[in-house]
């Protein structure tokens, strides 16, 4: 099915609570839509905010990154890194 085709429900077989209910779902998406750019805009201030002070930000999002792996999966990805810069003779 391609975007210009009508999909299998058409607007005529949806009573009025499932109407509702779709519209209500659109509005909570589009709310949520809105939530994320703020936060996104905020993340952003506060990076500047840190470059402001002289942190370095690609550091910053190094850490944050770090941080969001777990303690385990993150040490294995750290061992395989040291193996493969061993055998190219990085380090």
């Amino acid at each position: 099915m391609t975007d210009d085709e009508p999909s299998t429900v058409s607007m005529q077989s949806l009573n009025a609570s499932t109407a509702e209910k779709l519209r209500q779902t659109v509005a909570r998406i589009e709310r949520l839509e809105e939530e994320k750019a703020e936060v996104a805009q905020q993340v952003k201030d506060v990076y500047a905010e840190a470059k402001a002070f002289g942190f370095d930000v690609k550091a910053l999002r190094q850490i944050i990154k770090i941080r969001k792996t777990d303690r385990q999966e993150r040490e294995e990805q750290e061992q395989v890194l040291e193996t493969y810069l061993l055998a190219l003779g990085e380090i």
